[in-house]
């Protein structure tokens, strides 16, 4: 399977997800992004996965997922599906 984004160095400072994408860093402004995760303790949003695909983030402990390409204002096509004979 082909990775969406290569993901690397997540974490969060405050409010501030800081996160490097594709070899570039980005800081995004969580509260921007999300309701759940603005009103998230420090320690639930230091709690983050990201999806085997690159597609995108989630946070567990507030079931929360963000898309990479929302964060870093992006967009890829959509696949293209084989027609069924």
């Amino acid at each position: 399977m082909d990775k969406a984004h290569d993901v690397r160095n997540v974490s969060v400072s405050g409010g501030l997800l800081h996160i490097e994408v594709d070899g570039r860093s980005y800081s995004i402004d969580l509260a921007e992004q999300s309701l759940r995760l603005a009103s998230a303790t420090q320690r639930q949003r230091e709690r983050v996965e990201v999806s085997p695909s690159g597609y995108g983030l989630h946070w567990p402990d507030v079931d929360e997922d963000l898309s990479i390409d929302g964060l870093i204002g992006v967009k890829h096509p959509l696949p293209v599906l084989a027609p069924h004979a």
